[in-house]
C-alpha cells in the first residue's frame, strides 16, 4: 500500500465483477476498498426483482469458476436460475471469501478524479471526504443504469410505476389492476406472463416484436449436476473456447443453414427449439454472418408464433420484422403464450409511441387507457450509462464524457487513453454483453490482476493505454462487428434506446480471440500501453 494514497485499488460496484477484483486484490496482497450504492451485493441481481427475472444462461455455466471447493458447494435448483437464487449466491461468495470487511454499502460515487502530481485517483464516494488510491477499477456493470423514458407528463400518473431494473424490495401485487407495461424486451418477456396471471387487465405497449426462444427450465437433474461437477474445470476450458463463453455442451452445426435442404434445416431448428435457451441460434454456424442464412432461422421463430397465437391479427402483431440476434434474443417462460388470454390486450405503438401519461393512465395509438399501474420494461443506458453518471476526469482535466462524445473509445475495452490506472471490467470494445458475462468477468478481472501483479514487480507506478492503441483497436471493433448481422437494427448493443446517445456498436463479437489478444498483449510487457 502506498501510504501518500492509503489505497492500492477503488473499486465501484459489488455485483459479480466488484466481488471478484476484490478477491483478485487480496490474494495480491492489495489493499483495495468497494464502494456500493445499493443496501447489498449482487449487482444487477440486487436491483432486478422484477417478477419473473431469472438468468438467460444455464446456471450451472452462469457461475464463478475460479474455485473448485465453491463450484462443488453450491448447489443450484434450476436450470436457469431466478433472481433470488442468484442473489444467494453472491451474498454466499460475499461470505464464504469474507469479503464484507472491505465493501462499503449505501455509498454512491460520485466522481473520480487523477492526480497527476500524486499517481493517484481521487475518488468522491458518499459524503465524505475524497479517497485517494493508485488505481481505479470500474465494476459498474454492463446493464446497471435505468433508462427511464422522458415521457410527457410521466410525473402526473396517479398510480404507482416501476421500472424493472429499480424494482421495490417488497413484493408488488397486481391483483384485480389494470397494469400497462411498455417495452417488449428481456425483463418485459421475463415480466408478462407472470404479472397476466395476477393482473384484471394486462395491456403491452409494443414499439418492436421481439423474437424470443422457451426456456424449458425445470429443476435440474442430480446425475445430470453430478456429471458436470465430476470436471466442472473440463467444461469451464471448454466454454472459454465458446464464442459466446458458454454451451460447449450444446449441439452445434458448423456447417451453412445453406447448405442443407429445408426440411434438414426445419429439423436441426426444431432440435434446438426443443431443447430451449440461447442455444437456437447455434442451429448453423452461419446465422450471426450471413443475412441470407439469418432468414431461414428468423422464419422458423415467426412461425412458431403463428402456431401459438390463436388471434392472427395479434399473431401479426407479435412477428418481428429486424434481423434475428440483431437484437439480444429473449428467453421465456410463456410468453407468446401468454397472449391467448382473455386479460393481456397487445397494443401496437410502432409508429405513434406513447404519446403522453396522464393521472388516469396513457395516451397512445389515439385511445386512453386507464391503468391502475405502470411498469416501464424499457430496459437500460447500457454499457457507458453507469460509467458517464460520474464525473470521471483523467489527465489534464478531461472528462471521460467529453471523451466519449462521439461515442465510446478504450483499448481492449479495459483502459481507455487519456485515463492512468483506470480499468474497466466488460467496457465497451470488449465482448461483455455478447457472452456470459461471468467468463468475461472472470477473464477481464484476471488480466487486471496479473496486470498489477507485473508493474509491482517492475516497480512501476502508472500504466496507460497509448492512443495509437485505441484508435487501432476501436477500428478492429468495428470491422469485426461490420461482417455480422449485428449492426442491421436499433438495438441497445448500439445504443440506440437512449435518445440522443451515439450509436455506435459498443461490444466485440466473439470470445477466444479476444482472451488470446488480451493474453498477447500481457506476454508483451503490456504492449499498446505506456508504463513508467
Amino acid at each position: 500500500m502506498n501510504a501518500r494514497t492509503g489505497l492500492d485499488l477503488v473499486i465501484v460496484g459489488a455485483g459479480f465483477a466488484g466481488l471478484y477484483m476484490l478477491h483478485r486484490a487480496r490474494r495480491l496482497g492489495l489493499a483495495a476498498r468497494v464502494y456500493e450504492a445499493g443496501s447489498g451485493v449482487g449487482g444487477t441481481w440486487y436491483w432486478n426483482r422484477y417478477p419473473g427475472a431469472r438468468c438467460d444462461v444455464e446456471s450451472l455455466e452462469y457461475s464463478y469458476g475460479f474455485d473448485e471447493a465453491l463450484q462443488q458447494e453450491w448447489q443450484w435448483r434450476e436450470r436457469y436460475a431466478a433472481q433470488p437464487e442468484i442473489l444467494s449466491y453472491a451474498n454466499h461468495v460475499a461470505d464464504r471469501f469474507e469479503l464484507r470487511r472491505d465493501i462499503q454499502l449505501d455509498t454512491r460515487v460520485s466522481a473520480a478524479t487523477w492526480d497527476e502530481a500524486e499517481r493517484c485517483w481521487r475518488v468522491s464516494a458518499g459524503a465524505g471526504a475524497p479517497v485517494a488510491a493508485r488505481f481505479l477499477v470500474m465494476a459498474t456493470g454492463c446493464l446497471s443504469s435505468a433508462n427511464v423514458p422522458q415521457i410527457q407528463g410521466r410525473e402526473s400518473f396517479a398510480g404507482k410505476s416501476y421500472h424493472t431494473g429499480q424494482w421495490p424490495h417488497e413484493k408488488v401485487d397486481f391483483r384485480g389492476l389494470r397494469v400497462g407495461v411498455i417495452g417488449t424486451g428481456s425483463s418485459a418477456v421475463q415480466s408478462i406472463p407472470v404479472i397476466a396471471e395476477e393482473a384484471a387487465q394486462l395491456y403491452v405497449f409494443q414499439r418492436t416484436a421481439t423474437y424470443s426462444a422457451p426456456a424449458h427450465n425445470a429443476p435440474l437433474d442430480a446425475d445430470f449436476v453430478a456429471h458436470i461437477k465430476s470436471d466442472y474445470a473440463g467444461l469451464r476450458a471448454r466454454n472459454r473456447r465458446m464464442p459466446a463463453g458458454f454451451g460447449s455442451n450444446m449441439p452445434r452445426d458448423e456447417g451453412s443453414a445453406l447448405a442443407v435442404g429445408a426440411e434438414d434445416r426445419a429439423r436441426a431448428y426444431e432440435a434446438c427449439w426443443q431443447r430451449g435457451g440461447l442455444g437456437y441460434l447455434r442451429a448453423f454456424a452461419d446465422l450471426i454472418l450471413d443475412q441470407r442464412a439469418n432468414d431461414t432461422a428468423a422464419e422458423f421463430v415467426r412461425g412458431k408464433i403463428r402456431a401459438t397465437v390463436r388471434d392472427p391479427a395479434v399473431a401479426q402483431l407479435l412477428l418481428p420484422k429486424q434481423t434475428i440476434g440483431c437484437k439480444r434474443m429473449c428467453v421465456d417462460s410463456g410468453y407468446y403464450e401468454t397472449f391467448n388470454r382473455d386479460n393481456v390486450h397487445l397494443v401496437d405503438i410502432s409508429r405513434s409511441g406513447i404519446e403522453e401519461i396522464t393521472p388516469r393512465g396513457l395516451k397512445a395509438a389515439g385511445r386512453e387507457y386507464e391503468l391502475d399501474r405502470i411498469v416501464f420494461a424499457t430496459g437500460f443506458d447500457a454499457m457507458t450509462g453507469a460509467l458517464l453518471r460520474m464525473k470521471i476526469r483523467g489527465r489534464g482535466g478531461l472528462t471521460l464524457k467529453d471523451k466519449w462524445t462521439a461515442g465510446p473509445r478504450s483499448y481492449l475495452g479495459l483502459g481507455v487513453a487519456g485515463f492512468p490506472n483506470l480499468f474497466i471490467i466488460t467496457g465497451p470494445g470488449s465482448p461483455s454483453v455478447l457472452t456470459n458475462m461471468i467468463v468475461s468477468i472472470e477473464q477481464q478481472v484476471e488480466w487486471i490482476a496479473g496486470c498489477l501483479d507485473f508493474l509491482r514487480a517492475q516497480g512501476r507506478s502508472r500504466i496507460e493505454a497509448s492512443g495509437v492503441a485505441e484508435d487501432q483497436w476501436v477500428a478492429h471493433v468495428n470491422a469485426v462487428a461490420a461482417n455480422t448481422v449485428y449492426p442491421t437494427c436499433n438495438s441497445w448493443y448500439l445504443g440506440a434506446n437512449v435518445p440522443g446517445k451515439v450509436r455506435v456498436f459498443m461490444p466485440l463479437v466473439g470470445f477466444p480471440p479476444y482472451a488470446e489478444k488480451c493474453n498477447e498483449v500481457a506476454a508483451r510487457g503490456y504492449e499498446g500501453f505506456a508504463l513508467c
